[in-house]
């Protein structure tokens, strides 16, 4: 197929190189021309091309022919992936190839766009016959070789006609074993792929959303985890109930055969390998928006989350000294219990 990306960062870059890689034509753009040139010679050779404006990509990616729904009985479509960060970067880019799009062309967010969002510019562009996928895009800079785990909305048509360029960029089923008592008449075979068609416009991007918020907590538990491991050779404790636990060869026992085992784990250990301090690690958090996000709809559904918000504050609190409310605390604790504060 042939396809138009939007955003060539990281993972956008990669994910024009993977698709070359599985014989499908791209058509890049960056708003850095250094950058589209750059993925450009990344790419397959002569399967690559890059376009100066939004303008030149849609001249590039050939002429609209409709979707033949309108009994044009030709199924060439326009498809433009953006790959943005969330928010009004990406939403000027899904106007203005709106805008530049015609009917039965598809656009695919694959960024981390609020599910909200995708409701809403799914039917905006249903008015102008367009189609938009959102694709929840798991796996970072690895995603390139490992391939990409993506949870997908929108309408089912345009979702079933960008399916070959999902399962180039999927990681496929590989030597994971296949899950017991799944049964082909009730669970979806594309799972076990690593891509899942999850309904309308906004159930990718939510399913993802909740995927990182679940993401938020794993991350918070291994790293308070080791943490309580690194102190307990503190001086504050008694000599003999001190450990000077290498910190690396846990994480790299814990990847052998634990049921704690995970990727996160293994990028942990990788870590931990380098610099048993983490030393170059300032320790200040972000957040992209998606723990905030899943923790909203939780709200709305009046589902309990502690995990997720405690981790998300965790994050909040990485980012200064110490706060107005642990002064407060120490304050109290002095008041009633004449409580000093340890230099």
């Amino acid at each position: 197929m042939r396809i138009g990306i939007i955003g060539l960062g990281r993972m956008g870059s990669n994910i024009a190189v993977r698709l070359t890689r599985h014989g499908h034509d791209v058509v890049l753009h960056d708003r850095t021309p250094e950058v589209t040139e750059k993925t450009v010679a990344r790419c397959e050779p002569g399967l690559a091309q890059g376009a100066a404006t939004y303008e030149e990509m849609v001249e590039l990616l050939g002429a609209s022919k409709g979707n033949g729904k309108d009994g044009s009985g030709s199924q060439e479509r326009r498809i433009v992936w953006i790959m943005l960060p969330a928010g009004e970067v990406t939403e000027n880019a899904v106007h203005k190839m709106g805008n530049l799009l015609g009917k039965g062309d598809i656009i695919i967010d694959g960024g981390n766009t609020y599910y909200k969002d995708d409701i809403r510019r799914a039917e905006e562009l249903a008015a102008k016959g367009i189609d938009y996928v959102d694709v929840g895009t798991s796996g970072g800079v690895w995603g390139l070789d490992r391939g990409y785990c993506m949870m997908y909305g929108g309408a089912p048509e345009a979702a079933e006609h960008i399916d070959p360029i999902l399962k180039a960029l999927a990681p496929g089923r590989g030597d994971i074993p296949r899950t017991p008592d799944r049964k082909p008449h009730t669970h979806n075979a594309r799972a076990e792929e690593g891509y899942l068609y999850c309904g309308k416009a906004g159930s990718g991007h939510f399913v993802k959303m909740i995927h990182n918020g679940i993401e938020y907590g794993l991350m918070q538990a291994y790293a308070e985890g080791f943490d309580v491991l690194k102190s307990k050779n503190s001086m504050r404790l008694p000599e003999n109930e001190r450990y000077d636990f290498n910190l690396a060869d846990v994480a790299e026992v814990w990847r052998r055969g634990s049921v704690v085992s995970s990727w996160l784990l293994d990028l942990t250990a990788e870590a931990l390998a380098r610099s048993d301090d983490l030393t170059g690690f300032s320790g200040e958090v972000s957040d992209s928006g998606e723990g905030r996000w899943s923790i909203e709809a939780a709200i709305e559904e009046d589902v309990p989350v502690p995990v997720m918000t405690a981790a998300l504050f965790a994050r909040f609190r990485s980012r200064s000294g110490n706060t107005f409310a642990e002064k407060a605390l120490s304050a109290m604790r002095f008041g009633f219990g004449g409580h000093v504060e340890r230099k």
